[in-house]
């Protein structure tokens, strides 16, 4: 990943030199040739892609090129806006979709289940960011009271940081729900044809019983990893609804910096975010010893 994230960057055409000289509307070469040389971005890139895994391999994650501030600097306040973002958008999504794709698989063909069925639909349909900014206006046109446009940390204000985060969540978290919804709806639909299921309603035990200890538990391994692949598609997707929403997040920031050319910056980031997609599928996979005895790990 490190050697694909360095590569790609650099194939990208211009640099930051460029893009500042650009911005200049001149270009002299013995300025530029200069900068590149203070940047380090004039030697070979086998050389900048070795300084920068020893940089990282001793917890110096660079200086951004823009800021002339170290990276870290940089990136450290932006993780927990992304990552409590992230957070609240899946524990609502879970909450909607989950039970309402086990409804719907048990009401199959009622007027409730083509009603959840159209509702996720249209959350697949509808992007987050356009369903943010309706958000937006509907709160200005009912209440006349439009959230907090400016980020407000928890130990300022913990009251409008949690409106803050809730009313972007609401409309991401719908969006995930709706698939979480209809991949929970097609693992129970499947597991509720099994024989043992068959035997459980045929034992006179309850419903409940039967639906959320047997259906639910055999079908949440597809759930499951849906759930972990939208988490980690949350910390680095974000891109619209953080800028509807103004939120200095690291999806944000991250346009910001490629635009810029801000390769330690950039690098970074999109490890960071690489990272997270690994570590959630490696989660996923260990989760399922746990939820389902039949899979095995090797001693």
């Amino acid at each position: 990943m490190s050697v694909v994230i360095f590569v790609l960057m650099r194939l990208a055409p211009g640099d930051i030199v460029d893009v500042l000289f650009a911005a200049g509307g001149y270009v002299s070469e013995v300025d530029k040739k200069l900068i590149m040389t203070e940047l380090g971005i004039d030697r070979p890139i086998w050389a900048q892609y070795l300084d920068w895994l020893r940089e990282i391999l001793t917890g110096n994650l660079g200086k951004s090129y823009r800021y002339d501030l170290p990276a870290w600097q940089i990136i450290k306040p932006l993780l927990p806006v992304s990552i409590e973002l992230a957070i609240f958008s899946i524990v609502i999504a879970v909450l909607l979709g989950v039970p309402t794709g086990v409804v719907s698989a048990v009401r199959q063909d009622t007027a409730l289940d083509y009603a959840l069925r159209i509702v996720s639909l249209a959350g697949l349909s509808m992007p987050s960011f356009w369903l943010g900014m309706v958000i937006i206006l509907a709160l200005v046109s009912w209440l006349g009271w439009i959230p907090p446009m400016i980020y407000v940390s928890p130990a300022e204000n913990l009251g409008l940081h949690l409106i803050q985060f809730l009313l972007p969540a609401l409309a991401v978290g719908y969006r995930s729900s709706a698939l979480i919804m209809r991949i929970t709806r097609s693992a129970v639909l499947e597991v509720l044809r099994e024989d043992y299921i068959r035997t459980a309603w045929a034992k006179g035990q309850r419903g409940t019983v039967v639906i959320w200890r047997h259906a639910l538990k055999n079908a949440i391994l597809p759930v499951v990893t849906v759930i972990g692949i939208e988490f980690a598609f949350l910390i680095g997707g974000l891109v619209v609804t953080e800028t509807v929403f103004n939120l200095p997040g690291v999806a944000r920031f991250l346009v910001q910096a490629i635009l810029w050319r801000d390769y330690p910056i950039v690098q970074n980031l999109v490890m960071f975010i690489a990272i997270v997609v690994i570590l959630s599928n490696l989660l996923v996979d260990v989760l399922y010893g746990f939820l389902d005895p039949r899979v095995k790990y090797g001693d």
